[in-house]
């Protein structure tokens, strides 16, 4: 796509890199800042008129709000400043498939701070994207290429 890419395991906090190595799930109060931060990337990125891929375990359909609303998805009692908190446009590309295959995948992965125990944990957090959020899911199952074309399916064909 040419679009600048953001992995999101790369902007947690030193104190939940250490927490998910110790092997200790997050929670919402442990993410909700670094979901802030991603948003804010987000929202530099839509400002300067670009695009951006960011690939983001963002399990929970507060978790995605934040993404598209920032601070303002979580303080209601934040005043409205027209055009500065419009809502981002975000289409969230749920990758879906069985534990087993994720779990497959974890394993193989070197050097990472998330152990693959907390797999499990992830799937138990998780709320599949629904209506009204704009999403598709697509399979694990398929190939990378098939995964791909998709995804670009879904972005430029609306």
């Amino acid at each position: 796509l040419g679009w600048k890419f953001y992995d999101a395991d790369d902007y947690h906090s030193p104190e939940n890199k250490k927490k998910m190595a110790e092997g200790i799930p997050l929670n919402d109060e442990d993410r909700i800042p670094w979901l802030c931060a991603l948003h804010d990337i987000l929202r530099r990125e839509d400002s300067s008129r670009e695009n951006a891929v960011l690939a983001c375990s963002a399990l929970k359909k507060m978790y995605r709000h934040v993404l598209v609303s920032g601070a303002a998805a979580i303080e209601s009692n934040q005043p409205e400043q027209p055009g500065k908190n419009a809502p981002l446009k975000i289409l969230f590309v749920h990758l879906d498939g069985p534990i087993d295959v994720i779990a497959g995948r974890l394993a193989k992965r070197r050097g990472h701070f998330m152990p693959p125990e907390l797999l499990k944990s992830q799937f138990d957090t998780l709320e599949p994207p629904s209506a009204p959020e704009h999403f598709i899911t697509v399979s694990l199952e398929k190939s990378l290429p098939e995964i791909v074309l998709e995804i670009e399916h879904a972005i430029f064909q609306g």
